[in-house]
């Protein structure tokens, strides 16, 4: 199966076009700079030749010069150390007709110069291009002034091809600089396009868009809440996911993780090159399960990948199997003991004990209707009446007592809405357990007192222990606080999530007999 032909990488696409924009911009300006040497050199060589033509023309042994019997004999030496140590190509002093008395071919000496001379004679200091005897050159004209008069006039000048040379001998120079310039450049080039290359593993354009979609479409799609937090603890990632099950805004990315108002221990849990597995923490409304694991790359840690998943539903449910559980347990030893009292009367009527079997089985009767009657009598909310009943006897079993107080009153109308039944199951479900496990460790006569009523807009659930009591106040209802060396620290935490959820709240007391927790959920029905 042949592979699909890949395009150019991002890297390589960068790279050639880095390389014709460098290698253009270093051609441009070395061209650039090529005509702005040029400029320049002929902008000095025409103030080099007005200098030295104003020079000769000043000077008052020209002007005597001039004016003498035989200029030529006096002017041609002159002239001659003048092009030797100023490197002019030529001088020529003339006079006002233009006849030289001066040249560096001293054949040409007598001549007509050629050349303009007009402005000069006015008076005028002017520059020109002219090619004259040795060529074109920049020549520069000046009158010869005795006072007022101009009396005779010279030209001084530059050939063109000395000026090409001067060009010639600076442009080695910029060559070598523009060289440079695109070695250095080209090198920098390479090692860019290198590092992006192993950034962008290769991957052209095009499929880095790709990726990129594909990226953001499962990102903002899972379930499933994910974070990234980087080695100072800031959040660099956030999905869609994450925001709901935190509850956190758009402005999560950027700010630390102490900053977003999450539980001190599930922001622990989320401490850099910390490694957690399947860490259960509570949020004001939530149930989450946390997974945490470090990124590495090579030798260097880069923060770590935070993983969310809600547990909430499934806590409940497992609470409510927990219940379920303990109903089933419960009829299973109310069975064993029924059976154990029916051979207990059975026994009896084969001894011919007619009077005491009736009489025991009458008394157990009444002992069990009672609990029953109670029950039923004060709440009438099935889901409350069948749990009272299954911690009833779970507390029977156990050794224990459950107490249903006289003020306990409860009809089906009061749960629903923004009071499930599943929350209530939780609340009193978890704090009757927690009573019963202290109580057992108080000592003798272990009782439970539950009291569930709905008062003032409010379903209140107080349930009262006869243990040692608590001291722990509200930092028992935190996630892993527990009174039991192998205790998990859930149950309470789960209490005061549920009674946040459901928009109530719970207090932790030291009552007459033991601890009392009391717990005030709203609810829209009032009893009279």
């Amino acid at each position: 199966m042949t592979r699909e032909r890949r395009g150019w990488s991002l890297a390589r696409q960068l790279l050639v076009l880095q390389v014709i924009i460098v290698g253009f911009l270093v051609v441009a300006g070395a061209a650039l700079a090529y005509l702005d040497v040029a400029d320049r050199t002929e902008d000095s060589t025409r103030d080099e030749v007005v200098a030295v033509a104003l020079t000769i023309a000043d000077s008052p042994a020209v002007v005597d010069a001039v004016e003498a019997t035989d200029p030529s004999a006096i002017l041609q030496p002159f002239t001659n150390r003048v092009l030797h140590d100023t490197g002019i190509d030529f001088v020529t002093i003339m006079d006002p007709t233009g006849k030289r008395y001066t040249h560096p071919d001293p054949a040409r000496i007598g001549e007509k110069f050629l050349g303009h001379i007009d402005q000069a004679l006015a008076g005028r200091v002017f520059t020109e291009t002219y090619t004259g005897t040795l060529g074109p050159s920049i020549r520069a004209v000046v009158p010869i002034r005795d006072d007022e008069r101009v009396v005779g006039l010279v030209s001084v000048g530059i050939t063109l091809d000395a000026i090409a040379g001067q060009v010639r001998d600076r442009l080695l120079g910029l060559v070598l600089v523009a060289l440079a310039t695109l070695a250095v450049g080209m090198t920098c080039i390479y090692l860019v396009s290198r590092r992006l290359a192993r950034q962008t593993h290769g991957l052209g354009a095009a499929e880095l868009n790709r990726r990129l979609e594909y990226h953001e479409a499962i990102l903002h799609t899972v379930r499933e809440g994910l974070l990234l937090v980087d080695q100072a603890g800031r959040v660099t990632l956030c999905n869609d996911g994450a925001r709901e099950l935190l509850d956190l805004g758009d402005d999560v990315e950027g700010r630390a993780l102490t900053e977003l108002g999450l539980p001190s221990e599930m922001v622990a849990s989320m401490a850099a090159n910390r490694t957690t597995r399947d860490e259960i923490h509570l949020t004001e409304r939530r149930v989450l399960v946390v997974t945490c694991s470090p990124v590495r790359s090579g030798n260097h840690a880069h923060g770590t990948v935070v993983t969310l998943r809600d547990h909430t539903d499934l806590q409940a449910l497992t609470g409510e199997l927990d219940s379920v559980r303990g109903f089933a347990e419960s009829l299973r030893s109310q069975a064993h003991e029924a059976a154990n009292r029916l051979h207990t009367v059975v026994s009896l009527v084969e001894l011919g004990r007619y009077g005491e079997a009736v009489e025991f089985a009458t008394a157990e009767l009444a002992l069990a209707q009672q609990l029953t009657d109670r029950v039923v009598d004060a709440v009438s909310e099935p889901v409350l009446a069948a749990l009272l009943l299954g911690k009833a006897a779970e507390a029977n079993e156990r050794g224990a007592e459950l107490v249903i107080t006289p003020e306990t009153e409860i009809d089906d109308a009061v749960l629903g809405g923004t009071l499930a039944p599943r929350d209530v199951v939780t609340i009193l479900g978890n704090l009757i357990d927690n009573a019963l496990d202290a109580a057992l460790e108080g000592g003798n006569a272990p009782k439970v007192f539950v009291t569930a009523r709905a008062e003032a807009g409010e379903l209140l659930l107080r349930v009262e222990d006869t243990g040692k009591g608590l001291s722990a106040g509200e930092v028992a209802f935190d996630r892993g606080w527990s009174t039991k060396a192998d205790g998990r620290g859930l149950g309470l935490a789960l209490v005061r999530q549920a009674v946040r959820r459901g928009g109530g709240t719970i207090e932790v007391s030291h009552g007459e007999r033991g601890a009392v927790f009391t717990a005030r959920l709203p609810t829209a029905l009032v009893k009279s």
